[in-house]
């Protein structure tokens, strides 16, 4: 696995991790809401990772709180 992957799997878990916190719910549950029940993970978070990853914690969570709710995906 190259840096830059492994990077990104560090932020995809610390974007699931903060979601999960702030929804009230288990890690697991937030992972399979961005990766089975939609696209998030693999077409938000790894593919926008460059620019999610200079924000701060509350933008980054607030955004992918947003990107749920336009994707229909329950909180």
């Amino acid at each position: 696995m190259s840096e830059l992957e492994s990077n990104k799997l560090e932020f995809a878990i610390f974007c699931i991790e903060n979601v999960a916190e702030a929804l009230g719910l288990p890690g697991d549950v937030v992972y399979r809401k961005f990766a089975v029940e939609s696209d998030i993970l693999v077409n938000y978070i790894f593919k926008h990772f460059d620019i999610l990853y200079t924000q701060g914690s509350e933008w980054v969570r607030g955004d992918l709180l947003s990107v749920m709710k336009r994707k229909g995906v329950d909180a």
